[in-house]
């Protein structure tokens, strides 16, 4: 009896632990947690971060000499012709391009590569890929490419770097291939997702011509046989000409700006407009000065630069001189009349640097103005003249102010009168053009820092902030390029050594490949 109720009760437990054990790997099966991520998602994530970091405003707006803060600390940079590689902003838009732009669409073009029905998507990534390395080339020279991104994928750690003479005809191949690659056809997939151009294929095209546009131009000094052949094929692809092609970023009060966080929070009293770029529009009578400056007339403090004393009127506007420091700077407000440099003019915060709004990336203001100087080299044939790219140029600029903010829409009739006052002179045809790409790039550090360094214009007086003892921007010398972060110094070592060996030392001063005087 005992060995019955001994063999009922093993039976029961086996039973019970089988009964257990049916459908436990279901039950452990986390049905929302994804296992695969579609690659149009990633794509969104690399275009969301080409927003240029705040890095940007300290070093390419300042070199340009648009933006300047008299403040030092992490704030230093351009303003003390100072490198600042260790203070968290210098290699800011490195490691955001390199971890947020390059990993993703390496991730994306590998998985879309061999899938016909998502050829468009691929050839999405190609470009947005090319766009960033582009930026990353012209800021630093030298930088990681083919190995760039496989980390996870080839597991390439440390990637080799590759000078900028070997990258550009690897750029102007990617946007030349898959720019005339994207297409209606139903085979290559309707790709509606993407938060650039909602999968609109001819506006697609339009901003990879523009591109392959832009990086012909770069060549015009180092080799303007490429240059000329290249902007040729741009041009007869389509480049964008209409502000309603414009390649941008769009931010709302969830998805904010990075420059307009940084100034409408703890830097909203530290960065002011640079005496140059006031003057320049305060001279010329241009419109846009009162839709991009605010003076907080006789503030002698932050908390003094309240909207009830802010004017936007042109005639009431200073610019900030460069080369002082906080410890000068008052002596200097104080000779041109100000309560202190609080009471100079600043980027209306409200407005066109409020956190919701847009980045530009490529314009239709900055493509006429590129066509206009192309027709005036002679590189293309078109009915259109150069002088006609030109006012194309300023007009596109101006009306794309409202897209900032309705406060900063520039009237038609002053834009008109502008224009007519402002016709293409001959003999000043590259400074002109240059000048006005200048100030249509306003805001985007990095594309007005290239074009400065490549057409040399506008004719800048070089910062004197600490010369001629730096010796790293020596006087009369403007800064040429950004250096490598240290992370990159510490941990690929060798790769970065060996790139500095060709390229030149990892300085301020260094000439890019394409940067010739």
């Amino acid at each position: 009896m005992k060995k019955i109720c001994y063999y009922i009760l093993t039976s029961a437990l086996l039973l019970s632990v089988v009964s257990c054990d049916k459908g436990f790997d279901e039950l452990n099966t986390n049905r929302v947690n994804p296992t695969s991520v579609d690659p149009a998602a990633l794509l969104n994530n690399a275009i969301i971060n080409l927003s240029y970091s705040t890095r940007t405003v300290i070093f390419d707006m300042g070199i340009v000499q648009q933006l300047v803060s008299p403040n030092g600390g992490v704030l230093a940079g351009a303003n003390f012709n100072q490198d600042s590689r260790d203070n968290g902003t210098g290699g800011a838009t490195w490691q955001l391009y390199y971890q947020n732009v390059i990993k993703y669409t390496h991730d994306v073009i590998v998985k879309t590569k061999d899938v016909p029905g998502r050829s468009n998507l691929y050839n999405m990534a190609r470009i947005i890929q090319a766009y960033a390395f582009m930026v990353l080339t012209d800021e630093h020279g030298a930088v990681p490419y083919t190995e760039a991104g496989a980390g996870y994928t080839d597991l390439l750690l440390f990637p080799k770097y590759e000078q900028q003479q070997d990258i550009y005809p690897k750029l102007i191949q990617e946007f030349t291939q898959a720019t005339a690659a994207l297409t209606t056809a139903a085979s290559a997939g309707a790709e509606g997702q993407d938060i650039l151009y909602t999968g609109t294929i001819v506006q697609w095209k339009k901003f990879g011509y523009s591109m392959l546009l832009r990086a012909g131009m770069r060549l015009s000094k180092v080799d303007p046989v490429k240059a000329q052949a290249t902007v040729q094929a741009a041009f007869a692809g389509g480049v964008i000409t209409n502000n309603g092609d414009n390649a941008y970023i769009r931010h709302d009060n969830n998805f904010t700006q990075p420059i307009g966080n940084m100034l409408n929070g703890s830097e909203a009293a530290n960065f002011y407009l640079v005496k140059a770029f006031v003057d320049t529009l305060k001279s010329n009578n241009d419109p846009r000065l009162s839709a991009i400056a605010i003076r907080y007339k006789g503030a002698k403090s932050g908390n003094d630069q309240k909207p009830a004393v802010g004017s936007t009127n042109p005639a009431d506007q200073i610019g900030m001189p460069m080369g002082y420091d906080n410890g000068t700077i008052g002596a200097r407000a104080t000779a041109d009349g100000l309560a202190s440099f609080y009471d100079y003019s600043q980027l209306d915060r409200r407005r066109m640097a409020k956190i919701s709004a847009p980045i530009f990336l490529v314009t239709a203001a900055q493509t006429n103005l590129l066509l206009a100087e192309a027709k005036f080299r002679g590189w293309i044939t078109s009915p259109t003249s150069a002088a006609e790219y030109f006012s194309d140029g300023i007009r596109a600029h101006m009306d794309q102010m409202a897209t900032y903010d309705a406060g900063s829409a520039v009237a038609a009739s002053a834009r008109d009168l502008y224009v007519t006052a402002h016709p293409l002179l001959p003999g000043r045809e590259l400074e002109q053009i240059n000048t006005q790409y200048w100030i249509a790039s306003f805001l985007n550090g990095p594309e007005a820092f290239a074009n400065f360094r490549r057409s040399g214009f506008p004719a800048l007086t070089p910062n004197p902030y600490g010369q001629p003892s730096n010796p790293d921007v020596p006087n009369g010398t403007f800064i040429r390029r950004l250096t490598y972060p240290t992370s990159e110094l510490s941990v690929n070592t060798t790769n970065v050594n060996a790139a500095i060996a060709i390229m030149g030392a990892d300085k301020l001063s260094t000439r890019l490949w394409w940067d010739k005087p």
